[in-house]
């Protein structure tokens, strides 16, 4: 004679206590800041000139410097003006020394954001 098994009722309540605590950990260890954008562009081939020379911009980890002058980051918008002519986009090269953390960077890229009518190139450090 075969004994035949009684099977109990599987009780929910602690797989969703378990549940609850996971959810409830990655709700409290996560952030939820707001993540600023830079937007890259690659460059094209067979582009003209520019009609007037860029500036450039050299940036180091406690420094930066507009065309070899020393300047803090918010007159940078007032030390390009000068640079303008006419309205026409003018081309800022960026150079990053190797100290240089990605938020400082992103710091200036977000503050030349803010500046209609500039044509950013970020160079590539050597």
């Amino acid at each position: 004679m075969r004994r035949t098994r009684q099977r109990r009722a599987l009780s929910m309540t602690s797989l969703i206590d378990v549940i609850f605590l996971l959810l409830l950990f990655f709700m409290l260890t996560s952030t939820f800041t707001r993540f600023a954008e830079v937007e890259f562009a690659s460059a094209g081939s067979g582009a003209a000139a520019p009609a007037q020379k860029p500036v450039f911009v050299s940036l180091s980890a406690d420094d930066l410097r507009l065309n070899g002058t020393a300047l803090a980051l918010p007159e940078l918008s007032g030390a390009l003006a000068p640079h303008r002519a006419d309205g026409a986009p003018l081309g800022v090269l960026v150079a990053a020394r190797a100290d240089v953390t990605a938020q400082r960077l992103t710091d200036l890229l977000g503050a030349l954001r803010g500046i209609p009518g500039l044509s950013v190139t970020v160079l590539e450090p050597s």
